[in-house]
């Protein structure tokens, strides 16, 4: 059976994606990179943002123009709004979150040993998915009650995986060629809290560093009231990326207690303060949603200067949309959908002129950049890169030679189509492109 994965939303989703990848090849079936050419769809969707629901249906759509026989739901769409989900055409069935865990086993009606997986662990999804990096499941569902979040409905109290079994994860990432593990979860920062024994995320980290030779330790997004000043000194060894995400909301107090985030403005800054002391040369980004339920005029403002005097290397910016279930949604004082877009639009265009000022920074600079996809330029011999350095900073170059998943010193010398054109300074003595 020719099998086709896609996903919508977090890391987490392509985590679960990429184990459906391994169990549906160790049964025996084939993974395509188009849905015109399976027998079989599963769709891993999301739902924290109307976007983010409408992306999924029409997923969903896609597939069935696509003449899908079989087409498989499951995420925070299957979870949150079942019923629809099922109504939508072509769809055969619907797997909620706590479930999808088994969805292949289930689906196939077999049994999985995952110690048959290894020899196959960490193949490259084809299609939009295929890449250089493995996304490790490190935990899953939360524990906060965000006023503006569908996440705890959808995928219920945090728990958190074993410290053998991630570890397993990541070395088989590393045997099978991979380059770089992300660390990913819905509630990243609250690994280890709900074990009979507590333990913090950095113990992980401490463990993966020390149990694993993976050449890049990628740490995906993390609450700030999880960390400590005391936390960045991980980042002593060289192999841990030097990319904080770490979600904001608000830079308004009066707006972040609306929110319930369990931190403020001033703790905030301390945080990211001493982040930079320890980190040097690392890439700090956020989350912002605007327009949240009785956000006023000065409220905005406030969010605004805070914004700019911490100076990050990137924002992602979300228009509040009112998720069903949430607190939030019945607020008052709803703010305008006019004015939420607006006020957007000013804080993604501060935020590009903060990324382009950090990547500035880098320009003339030799940096280390991972080869995330690779094609033909169209002239003989050459090919066009893309990929990341372990600050994330976005690159793509011409090459000589096909470098996928390689790793490469590279002269960054200017700022082309949102991201910085490098020069390729010395190519590895050996070239595999093992699943490209």
């Amino acid at each position: 059976m020719n099998v086709f994965l896609d996903t919508i939303g977090c890391r987490l989703n392509q985590s679960e994606i990429e184990t459906y990848a391994r169990q549906f090849t160790a049964a025996g079936h084939v993974l395509v990179s188009s849905p015109s050419d399976a027998d079989l769809v599963v769709i891993n969707t999301c739902s924290v943002t109307a976007a983010a629901a409408s992306d999924s249906r029409q997923k969903i759509r896609q597939a069935k123009k696509a003449g899908v026989e079989q087409i498989v739901v499951t995420g925070c769409m299957s979870t949150l709004a079942p019923e629809e989900a099922a109504k939508m055409p072509g769809v055969t069935a619907v797997i909620p979150n706590k479930t999808k865990d088994t969805l292949v086993p289930d689906l196939l009606q077999i049994e999985i040993n995952e110690f048959d997986l290894e020899p196959i662990a960490r193949q490259p999804v084809p299609g939009s998915r295929m890449r250089t990096r493995a996304f490790i499941k490190v935990q899953d569902g939360c524990d906060n009650r965000c006023t503006f979040c569908v996440t705890t409905l959808a995928r219920g109290d945090g728990r958190s995986r074993s410290i053998e079994q991630v570890t397993a994860d990541v070395l088989a990432a590393a045997r099978s060629g991979v380059q770089e593990a992300v660390l990913t979860g819905v509630h990243l920062g609250s690994w280890g809290y709900d074990f009979s024994t507590p333990a913090h995320l950095a113990d992980l980290v401490r463990h993966l560093l020390k149990q694993t030779e993976i050449p890049r330790l990628r740490i995906s997004s993390l609450e700030p009231w999880d960390l400590t000043a005391e936390f960045f000194s991980l980042w002593e060894n060289s192999r841990l990326c030097r990319h904080l995400h770490l979600p904001l909301q608000s830079g308004s107090a009066s707006v972040l207690r609306r929110m319930a985030r369990k931190t403020t403005p001033e703790a905030y800054q301390e945080l990211v303060t001493a982040a930079r002391a320890h980190i040097p040369g690392v890439a700090i980004t956020t989350d912002l949603i605007v327009g949240f339920p009785g956000e006023t005029e000065q409220e905005f403002e406030e969010n605004v200067d805070f914004v700019k005097e911490l100076d990050f290397a990137g924002l992602h910016v979300f228009t509040y949309s009112p998720r069903p279930g949430t607190a939030a949604e019945k607020m008052p004082h709803q703010v305008h959908n006019f004015t939420r877009k607006e006020r957007s639009a000013q804080l993604r265009k501060i935020g590009d002129q903060a990324a382009q000022s950090f990547w500035r920074s880098y320009l003339e600079k030799e940096v280390e950049v991972l080869w995330e996809s690779m094609r033909p330029s169209g002239n003989p011999g050459e090919w066009q890169l893309s990929g990341l350095t372990d600050n994330y900073l976005k690159v793509h170059t011409t090459a000589s030679q096909p470098i996928w998943n390689q790793v490469t010193p590279t002269k960054l010398i200017s700022i082309e189509n949102h991201s910085l054109r490098g020069e390729i300074l010395q190519y590895p003595d050996t070239i595999s492109i093992s699943g490209s």
